[in-house]
């Protein structure tokens, strides 16, 4: 049996989960939200045995824990549904407890093969780890720097004729007011311009910075265990605040996608950065720079991959199916 654990909305699984069914592969998918209103479950520890059940309200799938041959943490969500209003106090407890019991149910799962992992994932979502790990691996990094202090900052710009401006959690906020959403896309600035802003510009929050690097084209580097599904990213034919600089702009612009024939040494560099994080799958962002030379910015150790194989063919679904069902 494997277990996917994720949310309602997650469209990922989808096609995994019809291709691992095709091939009559039990599958029992745990939407995480959903957890006290959508299933009924047991855990249990006595003198025979350590075990638990869950099922599926909806459609009456019934998992046994002890039947879990793989597990998928794609994203799973704090619980929020309630089979039962109360007044909110009592409301707000009661998904704390089930949030308790949610993470040490993962953590329980946690030396059973997984592609995500509640264990890992959160500290190979590092930046300042992926960095360090990338350049002990030999991959070529931009310079880097977090600081909320204005003379760091400004001696680091020193060194830099562009830097790239970066969230270091957060890619947007919702305002409640406006119900309008405010995406933060990487934002190139002169270094010059920072020398005119006031000390408090700094100081109110953490900035992430890097030397701008200029690019042929990106590729975003899909690993599923030892299988490399490379797609390059041709962000410069378009204007700079439509995908030129962060691409995730360029949807609505021509953005092109095509399968690229990624270079022995890269794949072996990146299978170490997986390897000494841990983990069995990653989403690596590189630049390949006017020179030729390939650039690692950032690597998602759960990212979203199924764009990728919309626009490109590539069947990343198939690859993930195929490992899990394999373990």
């Amino acid at each position: 049996m494997i277990l996917i654990i994720t949310n309602k909305e997650d469209v990922h699984p989808t096609p995994v989960i019809k291709y691992l069914s095709e091939r009559q592969i039990p599958v029992f998918r745990l939407n995480t939200e959903a957890l006290l209103s959508d299933y009924q479950f047991h855990w249990y520890c006595n003198d025979k045995e350590t075990d638990f059940y869950i099922k599926n309200i909806k459609n009456n799938l019934e998992l046994k824990g002890s039947e879990i041959t793989a597990v998928w943490e794609r994203r799973p969500e704090l619980p929020k549904e309630l089979f039962i209003e109360n007044n909110p106090e009592i409301n707000k407890h009661n998904l704390e407890e089930a949030k308790g019991f949610l993470s040490f149910l993962r953590f329980y799962l946690k030396d059973i093969f997984s592609i995500g992992s509640i264990v890992n994932d959160r500290v190979a979502s590092s930046k300042m780890l992926q960095l360090k790990i990338a350049r002990e691996v030999g991959l070529q990094t931009p310079e880097t720097c977090f600081s909320n202090r204005k003379e760091d900052i400004l001696r680091f710009a020193e060194q830099h004729e562009y830097l790239i401006l970066k969230s270091i959690e957060n890619d947007s906020i919702w305002d409640e007011t406006t119900e309008l959403e405010y995406v933060f896309y990487a934002k190139k600035v002169s270094s010059q311009v920072l020398q005119n802003l006031p000390a408090e510009t700094f100081c109110q929050t953490v900035n992430y910075i890097q030397n701008y690097i200029e690019k042929q084209f990106e590729l975003r580097i899909t690993v599923v265990d030892n299988q490399f599904f490379a797609c390059k990213i041709d962000s410069q034919i378009l204007d700079e605040n439509k995908g030129k600089i962060d691409w995730r702009q360029g949807y609505d612009y021509g953005l092109k996608h095509e399968i690229y024939d990624l270079p022995q040494i890269i794949k072996e560099k990146c299978l170490l950065f997986l390897q000494r994080l841990g983990l069995h799958f990653g989403c690596f962002d590189f630049i390949y720079t006017p020179s030729n030379e390939y650039v690692f910015l950032e690597c998602n150790p759960n990212g979203q991959w199924l764009w990728i194989e919309h626009e490109t063919g590539v069947t990343i679904s198939e690859a993930i199916a195929e490992i899990l069902a394999k373990k």
